[in-house]
């Protein structure tokens, strides 16, 4: 039995079990997508192949090892100031909008993966309020959430190699909010860490204790959901969004089927979405 090789049978019940367990959707032809996240745990967990470890997860349900899958099958790359204009548009439309704030903004990140958006975020509230004096005088609130703990606490670590680094980060901004530690890596300062916490959540999960936020980044993550999922959560986060609150999806995502729940605000360049009142 080769070890990198497992049978369509078994492709189809992994596939079943992963759009149960986190909402991803494989599709009939990820087989290789399959083989290169799940090869390099096969003699982790004690199988000598991914046949073998296909069935340890889905018909055994070892806990371990469905962790494990779960936590391969999500682990993506990012990069910090993704696409920009997010970015952009907060600091230049929406933070002015909250800069008189008698409470605490609060942000959430959603599926933030090794956290860089969530510290692209927070430099970007500093940025402003740094530009504006005064503002925000309440603070704000980040939370970061993710469903794999291993990039949980990468995010809880706050330390970053030159690689890392490089991917959408200026020097000016490094030398700014980053400090250096041993290994020749960057950790992000501590008056950004404190801004941030993160939380493992599955967004399939009730999302009732999480609290209402002012403004949501949930970006290159639904996608990955059926029609019927998406729909799903994205009506769990307007529901966690405050009157009038804020939604940013990924550059190639639309939420066009759920309209009634939102306002489309068009910007050169990007766009976001308003909460409608009620």
């Amino acid at each position: 039995m080769l070890e990198n090789q497992f049978s369509d049978q078994n492709y189809r019940l992994f596939s079943q079990f992963l759009e149960k367990a986190s909402g991803i959707v494989l599709g009939d032809n990820k087989q290789y997508l399959v083989k290169s996240r799940l090869a390099a745990h096969v003699k982790s967990q004690g199988t000598e192949s991914l046949d073998q470890l296909i069935e340890k997860i889905v018909i055994k349900q070892d806990r371990k090892a469905q962790l494990v899958a779960i936590e391969a099958m999500t682990t993506n790359e990012t990069l910090w100031f993704r696409d920009t204009y997010p970015f952009s548009l907060l600091e230049n439309e929406i933070l002015p909008k909250y800069q008189r704030n008698s409470s605490p903004l609060k942000i959430w990140s959603a599926a933030c993966s090794s956290g860089q958006e969530a510290y692209s975020i927070a430099m970007t509230i500093a940025n402003f309020q740094k530009k504006n004096a005064g503002s925000l005088r309440a603070g704000a609130q980040i939370l970061g959430t993710d469903i794999s703990e291993e990039m949980l606490q990468k995010c809880r670590l706050a330390e970053y190699d030159h690689l890392a680094l490089s991917r959408g980060l200026s020097e000016s901004l490094k030398q700014e909010y980053f400090e250096p530690t041993e290994q020749n890596r960057y950790q992000v300062k501590a008056h950004l860490k404190a801004m941030a916490s993160f939380r493992q959540f599955n967004l399939l999960d009730s999302y009732s204790s999480l609290g209402r936020f002012d403004i949501i980044f949930c970006r290159n993550v639904l996608i990955y959901f059926s029609p019927q999922v998406k729909k799903q959560i994205l009506q769990k986060i307007a529901a966690c969004l405050q009157e009038d609150g804020i939604l940013f999806v990924g550059a190639s995502e639309s939420i066009s089927d759920l309209i009634e729940h939102f306002s489309m605000v068009r910007c050169s360049p990007g766009l976001y979405y308003v909460k409608k009142s009620k």
